[in-house]
């Protein structure tokens, strides 16, 4: 099982903010997101737009990492505005 945490403004369109999903293979970051279907898909162009941080098990990642099983992928909303620049996002 994969966990996926959603910080700063993220959350799925039901208002969750912690996910857990099942994966049989190594995926991306992008694909683990894909495959959580419609509560997750309006993140994607906020990925492409490097509007999101991405970590894995806490490490800096990106959209092509592969996630295993018992990975935790956190995402970070952020504009790059802030001093740290990983200030949350008003989505």
């Amino acid at each position: 099982m994969v966990t996926i945490n959603l910080t700063g403004q993220l959350q799925t369109l039901e208002g969750e903010r912690d996910l857990a999903c099942e994966i049989e293979t190594p995926v991306s970051v992008r694909r683990l997101i894909l495959k959580q279907g419609a509560q997750l898909r309006h993140l994607l162009p906020l990925l492409r737009e490097k509007k999101i941080l991405v970590t894995v098990n806490k490490k800096i990642a990106s959209e092509d990492t592969l996630v295993r099983d018992g990975d935790v992928v956190r995402l970070i909303g952020h504009d790059g505005t802030s001093t740290s620049g990983l200030g949350p996002s008003l989505y």
